[in-house]
């Protein structure tokens, strides 16, 4: 089920386009203002955690379910059946994933970058369009992938009541040593896209205290008073249908799911 739900908007076409543009057009403005390598210096840590994420799925299900299973009733083919469908399916939610982190990380450059320049190179005449253009690729790219971020949202939204199922069907036991580990660890692939997606937000709203601090010379303080309330009033950051998202909200949702989920084990323990 998760994995069908992270593939479905890519697969429409309206969303791919929308998403091979966007990535198009991070990929341009990363070369004009000089960070590319940064970015893919970036890329490459964040391919090896989540390569990491997977190979801890891929290895838990194989200690559950040959080492520590070897004389199941079921027989070493349904042991390998399983753990080639947890490797795909958890394979195709972290790719998605992935696909994700590589549009938040580059927007996160994007803001560091502005941030670098306003400190080195840009003037105070000059804020305004830059901040403007700034803030334009950063509504654009949330547009093109929110929805492939709520489909992340609905796959964690569901993972605690799938668990509670399982564990009724299959037993406790078994339960916690074959879908317990690799549900949490993907799970946390996809926390970590909600909290880079969520930092853009917070180091927007950084920007204008940022401003406000710097001295533009004599006779400047009228136009950079004007200049940190146009930052502050445009609100720039991450935005999700609307809803700017931020680290608070996603703290509080992981509080919650966290307390559902030790909620439901706990009621399926017993």
């Amino acid at each position: 089920i998760g994995a069908v739900m992270a593939m479905a908007p890519f697969l429409l076409s309206q969303h791919q386009s929308a998403f091979e543009e966007t990535y198009d057009m991070l990929h341009g403005v990363a070369v004009e203002r000089g960070y590319l390598m940064w970015r893919r210096r970036r890329g490459r840590v964040d391919q090896a955690v989540f390569v990491l994420i997977w190979l801890i799925v891929v290895a838990s299900t194989l200690v559950s379910d040959i080492l520590l299973e070897p004389s199941s009733a079921d027989g070493p083919a349904a042991a390998t059946l399983h753990l080639a469908l947890v490797g795909i399916f958890s394979a195709v939610i972290l790719c998605a994933a992935y696909a994700l982190v590589c549009v938040c990380r580059s927007l996160n450059i994007m803001v560091d970058v502005f941030c670098c320049d306003l400190v080195d190179n840009i003037k105070l005449e000059e804020m305004g369009h830059m901040w403007n253009l700034t803030q334009a690729v950063l509504r654009r790219a949330s547009i093109a992938v929110e929805m492939c971020l709520l489909a992340l949202c609905c796959i964690l939204a569901v993972m605690a009541p799938l668990l509670l199922v399982d564990m009724g069907v299959l037993g406790t036991r078994r339960v916690a040593a074959h879908l317990l580990a690799p549900s949490l660890m993907v799970a946390c692939g996809i926390m970590y896209v909600l909290f880079l997606a969520a930092t853009i937000s917070d180091k927007c709203a950084n920007v204008p205290a940022l401003v406000n601090a710097m001295s533009f010379g004599e006779g400047t303080e009228s136009l950079r008073q004007q200049i940190v309330d146009y930052v502050t009033s445009s609100a720039a950051g991450f935005y999700v249908f609307g809803m700017r998202l931020s680290i608070a909200m996603v703290v509080k949702m992981m509080y919650i799911w966290g307390i559902v989920v030790l909620g439901m084990l706990r009621a399926g323990v017993r």
